[in-house]
């Protein structure tokens, strides 16, 4: 392997190779990333400086995802290698002199990979949760042990008033369900909670006359929501169902989440402003340089009155691509050549890969991938298309190659999931 005539693609194997070999001794410190996670909450909580250290920097272009998510990169980039070196096995004939050396550093990885996947799960869910509460008013205690993040996103609840729109927030113990408030961070307000035990589902679209209505009936409240098609009703009914039916055999956490100033009664009046449906549509537009600091993922399923799993965020962590593309605007001429990175649903648009921070970003839930038709006389090879009510946009890869993997992570944002994976039990996702 030290021979003069290395090859460069040799050379990249060969340190990948040594350096998992030094890893494997360092596993039990990779282990260990949830109590960094824990003791800079603490710290957050113990001093406002810290708090404030860590607002601003979150508020910087530089820090596009939120600041805990940048803590968990090492482990996520295991995650990476081990899907490089797997294409790089199944590309290499058996003879290939790279063969051999691809296989010994796939073999490496995925034992890493395997010791670190149960605790690489635990570390997400509680990452989520310690960003939830940051989006959430009128909550205490939502990072417990025990407690699993499941679902959120949008769904209509029945009132007195007709249908108002409110962000639901589905644990492994409870639901929740908020408004958008009206503050300068937009924080969610929670109205109340409904606890999963001893809770029941009816579907009611007969009943009330509603399209993909479904009752959820518990102990003491039972509250009659509707999703925004069918696909939606279906996710959040399994899910929910599937909640259920953990907790019948688990103690769980506490379910009463809700803070000493709030009460269950808090009034349900959908005081809080509804969006035009220009601004809805025009969330994450690529035209606004900055808006990627408003468009956490609660915002973004309450703009486009979808929902996301841990199950979704977890294959989103799988699924990440950067690389060089062309994009044309659905009525410009010409095509703008960028440094492109795809990560947790989004897309973050650079200049180079030299760059610091993304000139703009482009949510993707709700987003349709297609490829363009003859009509479109956009005349040009590996071009795919993404498309959301009026917002149009053409993307050109360099090659077959590469125009199959953006058009295969991309997917992955915004095809509904089929699947279903128990918590705690994630599978790989296919490639």
């Amino acid at each position: 392997m030290g021979r003069p005539d290395l090859t460069k693609s040799r050379l990249q194997i060969y340190v990948l190779l040594k350096n998992l070999q030094a890893l494997k001794p360092l596993t039990t410190n990779l282990n260990r990333q949830s109590e960094v996670l824990l003791e800079l909450e603490k710290a957050c909580r113990a001093s406002r400086r810290v708090e404030g250290l860590c607002r601003d920097f979150e508020l910087q272009k530089v820090c596009y995802i939120p600041f805990n998510v940048f803590i968990l990169r090492p482990l996520h980039r295991l995650v990476h290698y081990k899907q490089i070196l797997e294409r790089l096995c199944k590309h290499y004939q058996a003879t290939h002199e790279d063969f051999r050396d691809c296989r010994a550093a796939l073999a490496d990885v995925s034992e890493v990979v395997e010791q670190l996947q149960g605790v690489l799960t635990k570390i997400e869910n509680f990452q989520k949760l310690l960003e939830l509460k940051k989006d959430l008013i009128g909550v205490d205690n939502l990072v417990v042990p025990g407690r699993e993040f499941i679902r959120l996103g949008c769904l209509s609840k029945l009132s007195g008033k007709g249908l108002q729109q409110r962000m639901f927030f589905l644990f492994n113990d409870i639901i929740l369900y908020t408004s958008r408030g009206m503050t300068p961070t937009n924080q969610f307000k929670v109205h109340g909670q409904l606890s999963l035990r001893g809770m029941t589902i009816r579907e009611s679209e007969d009943e009330w006359g509603v399209p993909h209505a479904f009752t959820l009936v518990g102990q003491q409240q039972s509250v009659v929501v509707a999703a925004s098609s069918l696909c939606e009703m279906e996710k959040w009914i399994r899910d929910i169902k599937m909640a259920i039916e953990m907790i019948k055999t688990s103690n769980g956490p506490s379910c009463d989440l809700l803070s000493s100033t709030l009460t269950d009664k808090c009034p349900d009046d959908g005081s809080a402003e509804a969006d035009s449906e220009d601004e809805m549509a025009s969330l994450g537009s690529m035209e606004k340089a900055a808006a990627h600091r408003g468009n956490t993922m609660v915002h973004v399923c309450w703009h486009r009155n979808a929902s996301v799993s841990m199950v979704d965020f977890s294959v989103s962590v799988e699924n990440q691509l950067s690389g060089n593309l062309l994009r044309k605007f659905k009525n410009s001429n010409g095509w703008q050549k960028l440094w492109v990175v795809f990560t947790i649903f989004s897309l973050f648009f650079y200049k180079s890969y030299q760059d610091d921070y993304p000139l703009a970003s482009l949510p993707l839930l709700g987003y349709s991938v297609t490829i363009p038709t003859e009509s479109e006389n956009i005349h040009k090879d590996y071009v795919f298309k993404l498309h959301f009510k009026s917002h149009i946009y053409y993307f050109r890869s360099e090659s077959e190659y590469t125009f199959e993997r953006w058009m295969e992570v991309i997917r992955s944002a915004t095809v509904p999931s089929s699947h279903t994976r128990a918590l705690n039990n994630k599978e790989p996702h296919p490639h």
